[in-house]
Formats: C-alpha cells, sequence, structure tokens
C-alpha cells in the first residue's frame, strides 16, 4: 500500500508540474556546503602521457608536473601503459592524471589501472586525453563517465555555463567564454555536473540547443574521479584562466579519495 501512495504522489507531482511547465527531479543532488579542497602535499600523483600529438601531451607533462611539485606533491611519469600493470606500484599511487588520446590498453594495464581506482587511488583528466583514450574499452568509459563522440565546428568560441556553484572545484568561478574545441560527449547520466554547454546548429543544425557536461565529478568504486572536457591545447587553457583553474581544483579534489569519505555523488538525469 505504501508503495502504491507513494507512486500515486509521484505521478501526482509529475503531473502539476507539467501543467506548470516545470521539470521535477525527485532524486536531485543534495549538495551541502562548499567543502576545502583538499592538498596535495606529499600526494604520490603518476602522470601519463602518449597518444596522438595533436593534444600535446609532452607539453602538458611538462607543465603539470612543475606546477604539481610546486604543491609539493612527488611526481612520477611514465611514456607507456605497462606501469599500470604493477599492482604493488599503483598500489601506493593516490592519483592517476593521464593525457593520452586516441591509443589502445592492453588488459593487463586496462584491468590494473580499474583496480586501482576501485580501491581508492583517484583519477583526473581533460579533453581527449581521458575521454578519447580508448575507444574499444567501454568499462574504461564506465569509469571515467563519458566519451566524446564529436566537435561540431572544430575550434571555435562558446561559452561554458558554471552548474554548481556550492562545490569546491566551481566555487567562485563565474560563466566564461573559450576559444577550443566544443567536445560533444556520450555521458553517464549519474555524473554530478559541474558546468556545461550550449550548442548551437551551425555546424549540425539538428543539436542546436542541445546542452552537454563540460566538467564532471563521479566515483568508481572508492575512487575519486574528475575530468573536464576543455584544454585541446596548453595555450587554450592559459588564455582562459578558469579552464584551468577548474581543472587544478580537480586535481585536488581526486588525489583524496584514499583520505576523505566518498561524496553522494549520483544525481539522476531521469526522475523516475
Amino acid at each position: 500500500m505504501n508503495s502504491r501512495r507513494t507512486f500515486i504522489g509521484q505521478a501526482a507531482l509529475f503531473a502539476a508540474s507539467a501543467l506548470l511547465g516545470k521539470s521535477v527531479n525527485l532524486n536531485r543532488y543534495d549538495s551541502s556546503k562548499t567543502l576545502p579542497l583538499p592538498s596535495l602535499k606529499e600526494r604520490k600523483i603518476l602522470f601519463t602521457y602518449g597518444g596522438w600529438p595533436g593534444h600535446e601531451p609532452g607539453k602538458f607533462k611538462d607543465y603539470m608536473v612543475s606546477w604539481l611539485e610546486s604543491e609539493d606533491a612527488t611526481v612520477s611519469t611514465s611514456d607507456s601503459l605497462d606501469v599500470y600493470a604493477d599492482a604493488n606500484f599503483m598500489k601506493e599511487i593516490d592519483l592517476v592524471i593521464q593525457c593520452v588520446t586516441m591509443s589502445s590498453i592492453t588488459t593487463e594495464q586496462e584491468q590494473g589501472l580499474l583496480a586501482a581506482i576501485k580501491a581508492g587511488t583517484g583519477m583526473a583528466g581533460w579533453h581527449g586525453g581521458m575521454c578519447d583514450s580508448f575507444r574499444n574499452n567501454p568499462e574504461y568509459q564506465f569509469m571515467t563517465g563519458g566519451k566524446w563522440v564529436a566537435h561540431p565546428g572544430g575550434i571555435l568560441d562558446y561559452s561554458v555555463q558554471i552548474s554548481q556553484h556550492t562545490d569546491a572545484v566551481t566555487d567562485g568561478l563565474n560563466d566564461f567564454k573559450i576559444k577550443s574545441e566544443q567536445y560533444y560527449m556520450h555521458i553517464d547520466p549519474n555524473i554530478k555536473v559541474l558546468a556545461t554547454t550550449k550548442f548551437n546548429g551551425n555546424a549540425n543544425d539538428w543539436i542546436n540547443g542541445c546542452v552537454i557536461p563540460v566538467a564532471w565529478k563521479k566515483t568508481y568504486g572508492k575512487g575519486r574521479v574528475f575530468y573536464s572536457a576543455l584544454g585541446h591545447s596548453l595555450q587554450h587553457l592559459a588564455d582562459t584562466p578558469a579552464a584551468l583553474t577548474m581543472i587544478k581544483r580537480g586535481i585536488h579534489w581526486a588525489s583524496a579519495s584514499k583520505y576523505e569519505a566518498t561524496e553522494n555523488w549520483v544525481n539522476p538525469v531521469y526522475g523516475l
């Protein structure tokens, strides 16, 4: 009887919302007060890089390693994914930052990476270096929360809207404009979306007005996962401080999987 009453109540609520022209999400993410970002001091971080050179993996490695070390993190780098298959090494890592585009990963490498993240190692990345890394690996995509499928119009000017203002990753950031590739993504509907972008129909008229996530948080097992679709080149981020700040903050957040409580990240798009 209770379940029937609950169903009837929900149905009535949705009917009322339809009449009012408003959408209702019965399972909205319950955002709390903004929590401080964790420090990177003494964090053990692995930076892997490679794949398609157009996304400047070497430049990003040099820039990010310098920044991470300025934050007192201990950084290891690798241009080979074999390191993922080293279980003893991965067990000691707090965070994996990956910049590898349009590449491939062996079964042993993928299993090692995913096992580490399930056990509490964090994962962070941006653009194609994380969500266009291994196109034939759905379990990897399940972990990241999204997959690149297109960038209509190539490099262009577009806007990014901040959708979470109580999250430490985006706290104090305002909507901004960027000139780069605008990623059209296939995504996990349960990610906690931090920022979005709206497409026009200049390149493809059928996606005019479509809103796609730009940055998000989620978990995979015990591991924190952060992703930003921004960052086709290092210069694109350098020219857009808010975009670079969001990535750096996401790295801070993802580094703390082993040291802080798991967040309630489930935020279903669909109401029932």
